[in-house]
């Protein structure tokens, strides 16, 4: 081949890398136009006031495509379906509680994103910020604002694989004291201090008296429902094969998804409500799998995500058991009760 030849062979890649990489960014661009436009059908959306401290009001993470979607909306509690007001924030997770929300978002680099976990006060502006170091999952303030939780799939962990472990922070909003990881506490389990290199945690939900929490322990293939204390920085390991825990606004019972033999491997939960202190479980007449951490819209129901043509959809069912699961709203996920 003649050094003439060579060149335009070398203009020619360049010219086809070139094109190339001009109709990426043009399909890029129509793609991202056309994620932004809203879609006939969808909730009415319009960009407004967002508040923490509104008590009846519902706020989520908006999920219609459109100019608001990812942004934090609200809505009246008792029509979560009716038209929402759209604030400039965006979050992948949150949650909020006595005027104090938890944001976990991405930060867009040029090469890869990071996750970073944002406390917001009541008029959802940012009073502190941290580095969270894998995918957000969970996230959760106590009842009176003053503690925030959130969790993370992470991967590199030596003894799991090819499989995602997990890291769970807690941080006091009050003096900014975080806890990278409750790996770190001490963990009792059948009365005996527990060690174990595969420990993980998620789901932290909080008591109203600013000390104890309740959290999932996974190790050696078992998950556990344990009890955590903030004063002593210990977890205790009370039950197995609970996941996700959500403590009642009264305390007094917990709801959970469970693993039921039998099911799907891909669609294996199923909701339950424990009473700590009977030990009794009741099944809800949720009959599809559930993989959220729900929450407690009053001392009565449960609020859940399940998969919908958006993303997510929210869904309210009875925490007796009773009754059967509805639809609050479509494309929304996240939500928090505002009191």
């Amino acid at each position: 081949m003649t050094f003439r030849v060579r060149v335009l062979v070398l203009l020619l890649a360049l010219l086809l890398l070139t094109g190339a990489a001009a109709a990426s960014v043009l399909h890029a661009s129509a793609r991202a136009e056309r994620r932004d436009r809203p879609r006939a059908g969808g909730p009415p959306i319009s960009s407004g006031r967002v508040g923490l401290a509104e008590p009846g009001r519902l706020v989520f993470r908006n999920m219609a495509w459109g100019p608001h979607r990812d942004e934090l909306v609200s809505v009246p509690a008792q029509d979560p379906s009716g038209a929402r007001t759209a604030a400039a924030v965006t979050c992948l997770r949150f949650y909020a509680a006595s005027g104090t929300g938890v944001c976990l978002r991405a930060v867009h680099g040029p090469v890869s994103d990071t996750y970073r976990a944002v406390i917001l006060d009541a008029r959802l502006h940012e009073r502190a910020h941290y580095d969270v170091p894998g995918i957000p999952s969970r996230a959760r303030v106590s009842p009176s604002g003053h503690y925030a939780a959130w969790t993370a799939f992470v991967g590199g962990d030596s003894y799991a694989g090819t499989d995602f472990s997990t890291r769970t922070a807690i941080v006091d909003v009050r003096t900014g004291e975080l806890t990278p990881s409750l790996e770190s506490y001490r963990v009792v389990k059948d009365g005996r201090t527990y060690r174990a290199p595969d420990m993980n945690f998620w789901g932290v939900t909080f008591a109203a008296d600013d000390r104890t929490f309740y959290a999932t322990l996974a190790t050696h293939g078992t998950t556990y429902l344990v009890r955590g204390d903030l004063g002593s920085r210990t977890v205790t390991a009370l039950r197995t094969n609970v996941e996700c825990p959500s403590l009642s606004p009264d305390g007094t019972r917990i709801a959970f998804k469970k693993r039921v033999a039998g099911l799907p491997a891909d669609a294996p939960w199923r909701l339950y409500v424990l009473n700590p202190r009977t030990g009794r479980e009741t099944p809800l007449a949720e009959p599809r799998s559930v993989d959220d951490q729900a929450v407690w819209r009053d001392t009565r129901t449960l609020v859940y995500a399940l998969p919908g043509d958006y993303g997510a959809d929210l869904y309210e069912v009875p925490a007796d058991g009773t009754g059967t699961p509805r639809r609050l709203t479509t494309a929304a996920v996240s939500p928090a009760y505002l009191r």
